[in-house]
């Protein structure tokens, strides 16, 4: 299996992409995830995010992160599908993501649906128009090659039975699911179980954690995390990730392992590494680079 993380480590630094970089090259690992920025904001053009933005040249940055030994093990379009400005918002910044995606190399696209029940829309409702969503997605990755990922995170995408729907939305093998372990299992659910129904349909994995006091006060009431504040290995959540690369292991997964915590500048991240390589090489799980 293959090791990276998500940028979102970063948010609270106010890194910029490049400084991810150069943190990924210092700590030797080759797979990076960011978010999709669909226009410009101060906050990422002053260079205080560590996120990347549409208009930048896919090319250019391609041969900037080559230079890094770093490459896109997926990148993050998931504005929430669910609600009324799904189609309207949501539609056509997953395609520009598969388009650029496709540019730059990178084969995986992270999409999800909102937190909360859509507002005036019944469950079938916003279902049907979920998928009439897809429908269009999944036409452009086909024609591109990229896979687009549905990933548990919300109303909908956390419970089984929806998300067994969701992945049946169309017949393509471009439709797949990225499994996290710290979202399922602070939305109530067993996180061994989710991917053991679905791991025929992982192509990329977020690895978190979660904190005693989170699942204390939110587990069952929540259906995802902006950013554990757990480094892995620390929380209640670990043995529930062990057990699940036991069974991507099993299953023959070669993919990602994204790590999605906070970085704290690069001590928490830098933890939940060590922790990663070392419960891999417990499990006899080689780490491809």
């Amino acid at each position: 299996m293959k090791i990276g993380f998500h940028t979102d480590a970063f948010n609270s630094a106010y890194f910029s992409f490049e400084k991810c970089l150069d943190w990924a090259k210092k700590n030797d690992v080759h797979y990076i995830e960011c978010g999709l920025i669909d226009g410009v904001s101060w906050i990422h053009g002053l260079g205080y995010q560590p996120h990347v933005a549409l208009y930048e040249d896919p090319l250019l940055l391609k041969q900037k992160m080559d230079s890094f030994g770093l490459r896109f093990s997926q990148v993050d379009a998931a504005y929430p599908l669910s609600g009324k400005d799904g189609p309207l918002r949501g539609v056509p910044y997953v395609m520009k993501s598969i388009q650029w995606a496709n540019l730059i190399g990178c084969h995986c696209v992270d999409t999800t649906d909102g937190m909360h029940k859509p507002e005036g829309l019944t469950d079938d409702e916003a279902m049907e128009m979920m998928k009439g969503s897809y429908g269009q997605i999944i036409e452009v990755a086909e024609a591109h090659r990229i896979t687009v990922n549905i990933e548990p995170h919300g109303y909908f995408t956390t419970r089984p039975e929806m998300m067994a729907r969701m992945l049946d939305f169309c017949d393509s093998r471009y439709l797949r699911m990225n499994m996290d372990t710290g979202n399922t299992f602070i939305a109530g659910e067993d996180p061994t179980a989710f991917l053991k129904r679905f791991i025929d349909k992982v192509s990329h994995v977020h690895i978190k954690d979660v904190s005693e006091s989170l699942a204390a006060a939110v587990r069952g009431g929540q259906t995802g995390i902006a950013v554990s504040h757990c480094a892995l290995g620390d929380g209640v959540n670990a043995k529930n990730i062990r057990r699940c690369l036991e069974i991507l292991r099993d299953h023959g997964y070669t993919g990602v392992l994204s790590m999605e915590c906070e970085g704290q500048a690069g001590p928490m991240i830098e933890k939940s590494l060590r922790w990663m390589k070392d419960t891999l090489a417990d499990l006899n799980i080689p780490i491809e680079k």
